[in-house]
C-alpha cells in the first residue's frame, strides 16, 4: 500500500526514541494513499480522512510506542498546555517544573545543563529533561488494555531553544 501523508498540528516533546506527542492527524482526500486506502476499505476518501478534528497522544518508550484518542478535545485545550509550557520554559530559571495538563498528561520538567544536538556537539544551551505522566482514559474496549494503565516516560536533555522553537510552530499552526 503506498504510505498515507499525514498533516496537522503536532508537538513532540522528546526524542527519536521516548517522546509524548499531541497530535491532530489530517488526512487529505486528493492523497493517492488515501484514495487506495480509501478503495480497500470500501469508503468515499473524505470518509476514510474523516474530520481531522480528533487529537490524539503518541508516547514511545524504549522501543514500545503506543497512544490513544482524545475525542471532545478541542484546540483551546493543547494550545492552553503549549502555552503553560512555553511560559515555563521562557522564564526558566534553571529549576524545575511541572505543566499540568490535567487527568492525562502531566510533564515534569528537570534542568540537566547543556544539550547534544543532533550532530553530537554540545552547544552550550541550556536544556531540560522531561518526566512525562501520561494516563490513557478509560475505555469502554471490554479488554481493558491499558486503558486507564499510567504510563511514564523519561525524555533525554533537550535543548531549551529548541523547544521553544517547536511550541512557536504549534501554536502557529493552530491560529
Amino acid at each position: 500500500m503506498s504510505p498515507v501523508a499525514v498533516g496537522g498540528p503536532a508537538l513532540f516533546i522528546g526524542t527519536d526514541t521516548d517522546y509524548v506527542a499531541l497530535v491532530r492527524p489530517e488526512l487529505d482526500p486528493a492523497d493517492p494513499g488515501v484514495r487506495q486506502a480509501a478503495e480497500q476499505a470500501g469508503v468515499t476518501p473524505e470518509e476514510f480522512a474523516g474530520a481531522g478534528d480528533t487529537w490524539a497522544v503518541l508516547i514511545e518508550h524504549d522501543g514500545e510506542g503506543g497512544g490513544f484518542e482524545l475525542p471532545g478535545v478541542r484546540d483551546t485545550e493543547p494550545a492552553d498546555f503549549a502555552e503553560r509550557l512555553r511560559a515555563e520554559l521562557a522564564a526558566a530559571t534553571g529549576g524545575p517544573f511541572t505543566v499540568d495538563g490535567g487527568a492525562l498528561l502531566r510533564l515534569d520538567a528537570r534542568p540537566v545543563g547543556t544539550a547534544t544536538d543532533a550532530g553530537g556537539t554540545g552547544g552550550g544551551a541550556e536544556a531540560y529533561a522531561f518526566t512525562a505522566h501520561v494516563t490513557p482514559p478509560d475505555a469502554d474496549d471490554p479488554s481493558g488494555d491499558d486503558a486507564g494503565t499510567p504510563l511514564t516516560v523519561e525524555t533525554g536533555p533537550l535543548p531549551v531553544a529548541g523547544l521553544l522553537a517547536d511550541l512557536d510552530t504549534f501554536l502557529g499552526s493552530l491560529a
